[in-house]
């Protein structure tokens, strides 16, 4: 009877976590430790790509024989990229900012396998289209959900949704954190099948 493969998901995010569980069943979950300063010069989708890619190769060096996922976000304003507020008046700071605007969030997924494996790489753009909203609005929102360890501000899965217009992605979970139907298909590669 041939071994089961294991699944580790290179992250302690329990957004990534949930989602995940919708798809597998067993999976052990394990925190990289990875720098995650932008490169000089780098930009927002090479910097998302390589955390994701670090992520899993970090985890793999110990696990050689297991299927990791690495996967990370940014959330991308006028350029800029957007971090987790950590408090509420930062929160209210970013979706000021971010007030009639379109956001961009890049989700990135690595799954690999040891180090001497080629890496499968991925990143799934989400634009986010903001209402024009007040500030009563955004402080009510804050108050509600507390969104404090969200890049942007904001969990579209709960209360968040009322805060736009219209959300344009080849892959809704990848605004939440992990792009379900490109882990499903990065997974097959491994002959790992979900259905």
């Amino acid at each position: 009877m041939a071994q089961k493969q294991s699944i580790i998901l290179a992250s302690s995010s329990k957004y990534r976590k949930e989602l995940l569980s919708r798809i597998l069943n067993e999976f052990e979950c394990i925190s990289p430790n990875v720098d995650e300063t932008p490169f000089p010069d780098e930009e927002p989708i090479e910097h998302v790509a390589r955390l994701a890619e670090q992520k899993a190769l970090a985890i793999a060096i110990d696990k050689p024989n297991a299927i990791v996922i690495g996967s990370d976000q940014i959330c991308v304003l006028d350029g800029q990229i957007l971090g987790k507020p950590g408090n509420q008046t930062n929160a209210i700071q970013q979706l000021t900012a971010c007030s009639g605007k379109s956001v961009y969030f890049y989700t990135s997924l690595c799954v690999t396998k040891g180090t001497n494996e080629p890496n499968n790489i991925t990143v799934v753009t989400t634009k986010v289209i903001f209402k024009n909203l007040s500030t009563k609005q955004i402080e009510n929102y804050i108050k509600r959900e507390n969104p404090i360890d969200c890049a942007g501000s904001f969990k579209c899965e709960g209360l968040g949704i009322a805060l736009f217009e219209a959300i344009e992605s080849k892959d809704p979970t990848a605004l939440i954190g992990l792009p379900l139907i490109q882990t499903v298909n990065l997974l097959n590669k491994y002959d790992i099948s979900i259905l």
